[in-house]
């Protein structure tokens, strides 16, 4: 079992940055693919970015990539997402989930599919005013 507790949320401006950090605890985090997902009043939870469990291998929605990189420290037990040139439309609160099994799916379906992620954090609000 794994504990995830995200941290580093906020308001801010259109283009600035932040960066959220989602913390593990109970387990090996090396051994759960890590997942950032975002949800936005009134919207459905949307996949933004994962990380495998080694930190080789990464995806990003098509609506962050360029501005978003995702990373991990297993050292530390820990994935981060940095959020460059924000956007008010990235206003929701963040969520960083896991799974056990280091490796991330091929489909891509499979690998967002939020149902696949049993462990998850308190969320942390981010929002971008215009």
């Amino acid at each position: 079992q794994v504990q995830l507790v995200e941290s580093g949320g906020g308001l801010v401006q259109a283009g600035d940055s932040l960066r959220l950090s989602c913390v593990a605890s109970g387990s090996t985090f090396s051994n759960y693919r890590t997942i950032w997902f975002r949800q936005a009043p009134g919207k459905d939870r949307e996949f933004v970015a994962i990380i495998s469990g080694s930190g080789a291998s990464t995806f990003y929605a098509d609506s962050v990539k360029g501005r978003f990189t995702i990373s991990r420290d297993n050292a530390l037990n820990s994935v981060y997402l940095k959020m460059n040139s924000l956007k008010p439309e990235d206003t929701a609160v963040y969520y960083c989930a896991a799974a056990l099994g280091a490796v991330l799916p091929p489909s891509s379906r499979s690998r967002t599919n939020p149902n696949s992620y049993q462990y998850w954090g308190q969320g942390t609000q981010v929002t971008v005013s215009s």
